[in-house]
């Protein structure tokens, strides 16, 4: 497998059309999006399965609010 570098990538994404340019723009941004949205529902899920086997308890807004404010 060859390695390709972050340098080859911009030189090969700059030697593009500047339409070209901006579709490629977007497909990485919908892909970084879409990983998002992956890892965040993996996470919620697992947190869901984490609070019905009684693992978590449910707590106030007032009481999560403080605990972020407390994280330093």
């Amino acid at each position: 497998m060859a390695v390709i570098t972050l340098e080859r990538v911009l030189s090969e994404a700059e030697s593009l059309p500047v339409e070209e340019q901006a579709m490629l723009e977007e497909l990485l941004r919908q892909r970084r999006n879409d990983g998002w949205r992956r890892e965040t529902a993996a996470g919620a899920r697992k947190d869901i399965k984490a609070f019905r086997a009684g693992k978590l308890k449910s707590q106030s807004v007032a009481t999560i609010i403080n605990q972020l404010r407390d994280v330093k």
